[in-house]
């Protein structure tokens, strides 16, 4: 009896146990550009609340795997899902920050922010028709610009990823032969130039070699001082990639009328609006096994929605409008359910 007892005592307190290490610790995996920002918040996070995050930065295509699976409370995708998608697996998505995709150059004499591309003329360096970057189309962007003799060298990714995707929607968008000949992905049968891996492979590619153009995400061209160059957006204004230019193309948005919020930022119309912006996006269960774990992921983004935006700033990402936070709210109320009881509420 005594040892029926100890075993009774022992599984007690290996269920308060488990019960207590999941109510204190919040998984999430999936998309790479937002990971300094959940990292930034999941450390303020932890210090008040004592409530930990884990998130594994393994993709947008592993942490939406991995949220359909039930193996973590949240997936995190650069690449919105549709509407048929997110029923089909059982999803709630919406919107956590939001960042651009700009072009960096490395040509000798050329400083930040001074050389002008349109779409068209992006899409066909990338297609491989514009092969210097003398030829004339270049030139009557860039009036005054001495422009080298010298033939361009196109980088891409050589890995699947939501950078990839918003940049390739966006040269679909601005060029027929484009989408006839590539179309958009998360990865795509690159018509011409070298992979990097990451935006770090990018970024060391367009650093080391000279003559380069490739694409990453603005954190990542701040960081490593890359030369950014001024695009031709849909108003038929050109832009320099900034959180301002950002900030206006998420405003330009319909965020409401988007099943999920899977508002896709390219070619918005707003007359400051940045043509290759784009949004991070979370996803998790419309019926989560672990409730106090489900409530625990929407009081970590609750948190870090009305806390977390000078953060974000200092690490170069847009928080996501008020407006557009309000409506999440109320999603959340509505769709997250856990034993037919919404999870979400006062």
């Amino acid at each position: 009896m005594r040892r029926l007892l100890i075993l009774v005592s022992a599984l007690m307190l290996c269920m308060a146990t488990a019960s207590f290490s999941s109510a204190q610790l919040i998984n999430g995996a999936g998309a790479t550009f937002p990971a300094p920002l959940y990292s930034k918040w999941s450390y303020e996070y932890a210090k008040q609340t004592k409530i930990k995050l884990n998130y594994q930065s393994i993709g947008s295509g592993g942490g939406i795997k991995q949220v359909m699976a039930g193996t973590v409370d949240f997936g995190a995708s650069d690449a919105p899902l549709g509407a048929k998608e997110l029923k089909e697996g059982g999803l709630v998505q919406f919107p956590m920050a939001i960042g651009g995709v700009v072009p960096v150059v490395n040509i000798k004499g050329i400083a930040p922010g001074q050389m002008k591309l349109t779409g068209e003329v992006l899409a066909d360096i990338y297609l491989g028709k514009i092969t210097k970057w003398n030829d004339k189309r270049i030139a009557d962007l860039n009036a005054g610009v001495a422009l080298p003799d010298e033939k361009i060298t196109v980088v891409h990714r050589s890995d699947g990823s939501g950078t990839t995707w918003i940049f390739t929607n966006y040269l679909s968008k601005v060029s027929p032969e484009w989408q006839k000949k590539a179309g958009f992905g998360t990865a795509v049968n690159w018509p011409a130039g070298v992979g990097g891996k990451g935006n770090e492979g990018v970024a060391t590619y367009v650093k080391r070699i000279k003559n380069t153009i490739g694409y990453v995400e603005f954190a990542y061209a701040v960081q490593n001082k890359l030369t950014q160059t001024k695009l031709k957006n849909k108003a038929g204004s050109f832009v320099d990639p900034s959180m301002e230019s950002f900030m206006a193309a998420a405003e330009s948005a319909d965020w409401k009328g988007t099943p999920g919020f899977g508002v896709i930022l390219t070619e918005q119309a707003g007359k400051g609006a940045w043509p290759i912006a784009g949004a991070t996006f979370i996803l998790v269960k419309a019926n989560p096994s672990e409730c106090a774990n489900a409530k625990e992921v929407l009081k970590f983004f609750d948190w870090a929605y009305k806390n977390g935006g000078a953060m974000a700033k200092a690490l170069d990402y847009v928080p996501i409008p008020k407006n557009v936070f309000e409506l999440m709210e109320q999603a959340w109320a509505k769709e997250v359910k856990c034993a037919s009881q919404p999870v979400w509420g006062k």
